[in-house]
């Protein structure tokens, strides 16, 4: 896979403060993506979620209106089977609660705000590459499971 086949990935990022979406955008378009979507409104993640398609998400969890927890629900619904979708998730709450819970609602990493760049810029490279290649997997392997779910389901 290329730098460039990477470039290319969907990133939606959902942050109920303007600044969080500015600071992001900005390290992204730093990297080099430029295909992001990004919204305050926790309620209208959804439909660019539908819309979009993301390869991968950016999600904070303390939202007025609708939490990331709902959001993380609401896109494991819209996930479809056997299928790898990334949720990146930046919060400023770093208990251990926070943690599990948004893990076993499908997100894939988590990062504690405020969060070194560096850092989160070298996962959201990881998880954007670990994406590309499930997709290039899933091409040889249409059946195979996502080991995941297993724990997804088993946390329900």
């Amino acid at each position: 896979m290329s730098e460039d086949e990477l470039l290319a990935s969907r990133i939606l990022i959902v942050d109920d403060q303007p600044a969080n979406l500015r600071l992001l955008e900005d390290l992204l378009g730093r990297e080099g993506f430029s295909n992001v979507v990004s919204t305050t409104e926790p309620q209208q993640a959804l439909q660019l979620y539908s819309a979009f398609d993301p390869d991968l998400v950016l999600l904070d969890l303390m939202m007025p209106g609708m939490s990331g927890y709902a959001v993380l629900e609401q896109l494991e619904r819209m996930r479809p089977a056997n299928e790898f979708r990334p949720v990146l998730v930046l919060t400023a709450d770093a208990t251990s609660q926070a943690k599990r819970r948004a893990l076993s609602l499908g997100a894939k990493d988590f990062l504690t705000k405020p969060f070194d760049p560096i850092e989160a810029m070298l996962r959201v490279w990881n998880l954007l590459e670990t994406r590309t290649l499930h997709k290039q997997l899933r091409r040889l392997v249409p059946d195979l499971p996502l080991i995941s779910d297993r724990f997804s389901s088993a946390g329900k």
